[in-house]
């Protein structure tokens, strides 16, 4: 059956590469609202002009855009099989949403990766994208790169990514994402990981954890597999 994840976390938590690599070893899509929203952006869409504006303040795109994309993007026959949610949902109205985009599906895996905001404040003040095509980059304990290792694009940092709109997009996070963690808390198939590990570790963790919340949603609906 079909294993439908959402990888939830703060900004800089690392959910964009558990991300990636989970639905890499799954054989099934990532799906970011972010890449989706940053492509609009790119290309000068209505849509991207309307959420550039909202994405430099370091604020939310409305509900009413970002559940319209995600609704057509999991109606693809790609995501029939699974997919992993990365940025979707961001509020409890988007939680509320998507549980109705996935009422005749199996249901949803919940990660939640875990890291202490000053850890966040870290990595976000040195973290890189392409240019073209927005793959994530961290300088680690060396030079900063200057080239993308997936396309050989430039790297920049993001309009978004200045110290003052970090915490602020920390605050955004806090007062409007945070109660997601509630919302899908009291479910069999939620997980909490400790996100302040190293990434491989992290990755270990997730899958295991997701090992067991495959086993734990089968028993919630009376042993049918998701």
């Amino acid at each position: 059956m079909a294993l439908n994840l959402i990888m939830l976390g703060p900004p800089g938590a690392g959910k964009g590469t558990q991300a990636e690599r989970f639905a890499r070893a799954r054989g099934i899509p990532r799906i970011s609202t972010g890449d989706i929203l940053r492509e609009a952006v790119h290309e000068g869409t209505e849509v991207g002009v309307r959420a550039k504006v909202v994405m430099d303040r370091g604020d939310l795109v409305g509900d009413d855009v970002v559940i319209g994309i995600v609704r057509e993007r999991l109606n693809r026959p790609d995501a029939s099989d699974g997919f992993v949610l990365d940025g979707f949902p961001r509020t409890v109205a988007q939680a509320v949403a998507l549980d109705d985009i996935m009422a005749v599906r199996p249901p949803l895996i919940v990660v939640d990766i875990v890291v202490p905001e000053s850890e966040l404040v870290r990595r976000l003040s040195f973290r890189l994208i392409c240019a073209d095509c927005g793959v994530t980059a961290h300088p680690g304990n060396g030079a900063a790169p200057v080239s993308c290792r997936k396309c050989g694009g430039p790297l920049i940092q993001r309009t978004d990514d200045t110290d003052a709109v970090v915490r602020g997009r920390l605050g955004v996070y806090r007062r409007d994402t945070k109660p997601l963690v509630e919302y899908y808390r009291s479910r069999p198939t939620f997980c909490s990981i400790d996100g302040a590990q190293a990434a491989d570790q992290v990755t270990a963790d997730i899958a295991a954890a997701v090992e067991a919340a495959i086993g734990r949603g089968a028993r919630a609906v009376g042993g049918r597999a998701l």
